[in-house]
């Protein structure tokens, strides 16, 4: 065992990483969620998606001037060290590691097998379901523990599989549906259900959140990647940029495949359903073997995180058993123990997900909440001290890049929560209740050390 990981990554790996672990399963799996939230209004469902890439972008942009300036074992944990030092870093290592991490990998688990599931026809809440689950949880780990180098490529090829039916629908539904008159229909048709939600905008920009997340775990690569200072910065802007371009469109073209209440009432069968529709039951079938593809690049690309979350705390001689957790295979060069936590907790995770949001009755009474956007939206909370102190301290940079994006970058922020309060309403308090009771075992172990 060593304690150094060494240099292995890319900028096509950085920007297959960022691209890929956005896109794959948010823009298929929400996108039936934004149009139902607005009552099938399409402009306010396209305006949704507007909203919550621009806020991506805008914190990549902010986090992508700071990776010019840090360069260290895990990024995030990295800006929050140079800003607001040890103790802060150490708060957003142990939310990433025991919260975030998890929580999406292991949705993403999940969200790879509904897509299987629905392409075989089968239950997507039973049995078969959490079996094909696991099975992609761990498949992933293992991916991931053995051959670090396999997973980047397994990320890259991902990555350029995964575009191929957002590209197709984006273009040939677009075309369909202003041919027949569906898109133009759908874009006149207004709101054709009724509205649960005070606010459907905001519910709909926190459903697309989830779309949208996951650009921030390509900087857990940080110490792996070639010329981090340069290729992260290019990978986070342009990676996130090209995101929210191919959501957009790829949202357009759905709505020129098959009516909003055909797709509002096909729930998890919707985006197969659209593909069959513009390119034949043959098409649609392959081009839907494409979307499970591009479901598990993003749950590869979400265990690489995964892996390394505890390490990134370890290797600053934090969090618990830094000695074993900083452990780096000699072999594989691979944090293998801080791995097999990351794994444990991603299962974890999946057997909460299971009972608090796809069983009859929830298991968790009314701490059962949506683990697929509530910790997504707690780390957008997390970024606003980041960015004020870097408008403190960052004395070298010029207007735009001190003050003007992280600035915005605040706002947008600020408008996640509120937006989440108003979708979530009484979750959101249950949420950080466990919320609180997680990062006080964190800081427990912290002082206790």
């Amino acid at each position: 065992m060593e304690n150094e990981l060494q240099k292995k990554y890319g900028l096509i790996t950085a920007i297959a990483m960022v691209i890929g672990i956005v896109i794959g399963s948010g823009v298929f799996f929400k996108a039936e969620k934004v149009l139902t939230a607005t009552g099938g209004n399409l402009p306010q469902g396209i305006l949704a998606w507007t909203i919550g890439g621009i806020i991506m972008v805008v914190c990549a942009y902010v986090f992508a001037t700071m990776a010019t300036r840090y360069e260290k074992v895990n990024g995030i944990v990295d800006y929050a060290e140079a800003t607001l030092g040890s103790k802060y870093a150490y708060f957003i290592g142990w939310f990433m590691a025991a919260i975030y991490y998890p929580t999406l990998t292991s949705v993403l688990a999940w969200v790879s097998a509904r897509y299987t599931c629905v392409l075989l026809g089968w239950n997507i809440v039973g049995a078969e379901a959490m079996a094909i689950a696991g099975f992609y949880l761990v498949g992933s780990y293992a991916l991931n523990a053995l051959s670090p180098k396999l997973a980047g490529k397994f990320q890259v090829s991902t990555t350029i599989i995964k575009i191929i039916p957002l590209a197709l629908m984006a273009v040939v539904g677009t075309i369909f549906g202003l041919s027949n008159g569906v898109l133009v229909s759908n874009f006149t048709g207004g709101v054709i259900a009724n509205v649960t939600n005070a606010n459907p905008l905001f519910t709909a920009v926190v459903a697309t959140s989830f779309a949208y997340e996951g650009w921030i775990i390509a900087t857990s690569i940080n110490a792996e990647l070639k010329d981090a200072k340069k290729n992260l910065p290019l990978a986070l802007t342009f990676g996130t940029m090209f995101v929210a371009l191919i959501y957009i469109l790829y949202y357009t073209g759905l709505a020129g495949a098959v009516s909003n209440s055909v797709m509002m009432e096909g729930g998890e069968a919707g985006a197969k359903l659209a593909f069959s529709t513009v390119f034949s039951n043959m098409g649609g079938t392959v081009l839907f073997v494409f979307v499970v593809i591009s479901c598990l690049g993003t749950l590869n690309g979400l265990m690489m995180g995964c892996t390394r979350g505890f390490y990134s705390l370890a290797a600053r001689d934090m969090g618990p058993a830094p000695k074993i957790l900083k452990c780096i295979d000699v072999n594989t060069n691979m944090p293998t123990n801080s791995s097999v936590i990351g794994l444990l907790l991603s299962g974890t995770w999946l057997l909460y997900f299971y009972g608090a949001n796809l069983t009859a009755t929830p298991w968790f009474g009314p701490f059962s909440f949506d683990s697929s956007e509530l910790p997504i939206v707690s780390i957008y909370a997390m970024y606003v001290p980041i960015f004020f102190m870097m408008m403190v301290k960052e004395k070298s940079l010029n207007f735009f890049k001190r003050f003007l994006m992280p600035t915005l970058a605040i706002c947008a922020c600020i408008f996640m929560v509120i937006a989440a309060i108003y979708a979530h309403g009484k979750a959101v308090f249950f949420y950080l209740i466990i919320f609180c009771v997680i990062m006080l075992i964190g800081m427990l172990i912290s002082s206790k050390k």
